[in-house]
């Protein structure tokens, strides 16, 4: 049986950008598959350009 991992998706706080780890950022080199707490500590919101402390997790 294979083992399903959920991933979970944050959104910006200032511009409401959704990061979804099972689609990633491709316009920044960032494969699906990469989780929210795996992105590179300078990586920035592709909308806005705020840093990743500015994301909050989606409630699921």
């Amino acid at each position: 049986m294979e083992r399903i991992i959920k991933m979970d998706k944050y959104v910006c706080i200032p511009c409401e950008y959704v990061y979804d780890p099972e689609v990633g950022d491709p316009e920044n080199d960032i494969p699906p598959g990469t989780r929210f707490e795996d992105l590179p500590d300078d990586w920035q919101c592709p909308v806005c350009f705020v840093d990743k402390d500015e994301f909050e997790k989606v409630a699921s």
